[in-house]
């Protein structure tokens, strides 16, 4: 069975965070630091992991995904932020 991973990404250097989902996050984490030429996640090099939360289904992880990206979803990763 393919397990879903959605993860909160925070660069201390810019102070920014990146959220996104992937069924490989070793290789997407290689991608949003090294790998990547182009997108969001190569300006604010390096990223560190602050958050990962595990899903059975792709669809389950896309909503998640959705909700952290909304205003309450923000607060909660300003927290964890805060928290670091």
């Amino acid at each position: 069975m393919e397990e879903f991973v959605v993860y909160i990404l925070y660069s201390e250097k810019f102070n920014k965070n990146y959220t996104g989902f992937t069924s490989n996050l070793i290789e997407r984490f290689k991608s949003h630091n090294l790998l990547a030429t182009k997108g969001y996640t190569i300006k604010f090099r390096p990223w560190t992991i602050i958050h990962i939360e595990f899903f059975s289904s792709k669809s389950k992880a896309m909503k998640r995904e959705k909700y952290l990206k909304t205003g309450i979803g923000r607060e909660f990763i300003k927290n964890i932020i805060l928290n670091l």
